[in-house]
């Protein structure tokens, strides 16, 4: 299965993550994003025979250029699921991890497909869902959730400060009919905070926090970064690139506390802090030249981590 041009992927920061990945030629390392298979190809390239590398992504549309790749280079697996059943990857393969790489958000061929409703860019059903064969889509949740539910999700993931009066107006017009498209919500929400400023959608804080709602990506993120730390070996590396605040910052103090880094109250006695982790630079960022060529790496962050010998 070969992707349309039109929906091809670029990997963001990818000179970066094949900087700090892979630490072995011969080690196991999981892509715990596949996507279209960007940073696996490259980090590919750099294993040598005995080297393996499993890809995971929940996309039907993933897996199978995961199972394309496969089928051409036996280093390879894919895994159909979510990141974080990384331990149950780990026990299957039954080797020293090596590293992991988590690269957070929607992939351009998600965000560029009209049918898979992620952009309000493109007007499509209401979907959201990075598996679209399971669970509840956009529209469905938008179409039963408790007002104040609505809102809290618009607040907690979107930052949206007018989450309230969104909320309020999708309830008021699903009495009438309920929201199906990505067209009717982001008008929707342009008529409840107006044009906003210029190059920059009202509907961008909203859209994003009910993907991530919908797809319960922190929850994920979470419990894939514990995962990570119980499973990688010593000296294998964790490697994030995300593209929201919260989603970095969730990041940062984990990479952080794992370091031994936790900051005690002021007049406290400081216990010793066990330091699992070693925190590799300062956070990483694309450079111009890779704007240029790719707007959606404007956001992106990577963080880096390495396990420290018990």
């Amino acid at each position: 299965m070969t992707q349309p041009e039109q929906y091809a992927h670029q990997p963001v920061l990818l000179e970066e993550v094949l900087e700090l990945l892979p630490t072995r030629t011969d080690g196991f390392y999981v892509d715990g994003t596949f996507g279209r298979g960007g940073h696996s190809r490259a980090l590919l390239q750099r294993l040598d025979e005995r080297g393996l590398l499993v890809g995971i992504d929940r996309d039907p549309q993933a897996v199978a250029a995961g199972e394309e790749l496969a089928g051409s280079d036996a280093r390879f697996r894919i895994r159909a699921g979510r990141f974080d059943c990384l331990e149950q990857v780990v026990a299957e393969v039954g080797r020293p991890l090596d590293g992991v790489l988590l690269d957070l958000g929607v992939s351009s061929p998600q965000l560029d497909d009209p049918a898979r409703g992620f952009s309000f860019m493109r007007d499509g059903p209401l979907d959201m869902r990075m598996d679209p064969t399971s669970g509840e889509s956009a529209a469905q949740w938008l179409a039963r959730a408790d007002e104040k539910d609505i809102a809290d999700v618009l607040y907690r993931y979107g930052e949206e400060k007018r989450s309230r009066a969104i909320a309020r107006r999708i309830v008021e017009q699903r009495r009438q009919q309920p929201l199906a498209t990505t067209a009717e919500l982001a008008a929707l929400i342009e008529s409840v905070l107006g044009r906003g400023v210029p190059g920059k959608h009202p509907a961008t804080r909203s859209f994003q926090a009910i993907r991530m709602h919908v797809n319960q990506e922190m929850a994920a993120l979470e419990a894939v970064l514990d995962q990570a730390l119980r499973c990688l070996a010593p000296g294998g590396r964790l490697l994030v690139i995300s593209f929201h605040s919260l989603e970095d910052r969730l990041v940062k103090l984990f990479m952080r506390d794992a370091a031994g880094r936790t900051p005690q109250p002021r007049g406290l006695p400081v216990p010793p802090q066990p330091v699992l982790m070693r925190v590799l630079g300062k956070a990483r960022q694309a450079s111009d030249a890779e704007v240029a060529g790719n707007a959606r790496a404007r956001s992106a962050v990577l963080r880096a981590a390495e396990k420290v010998a018990a």
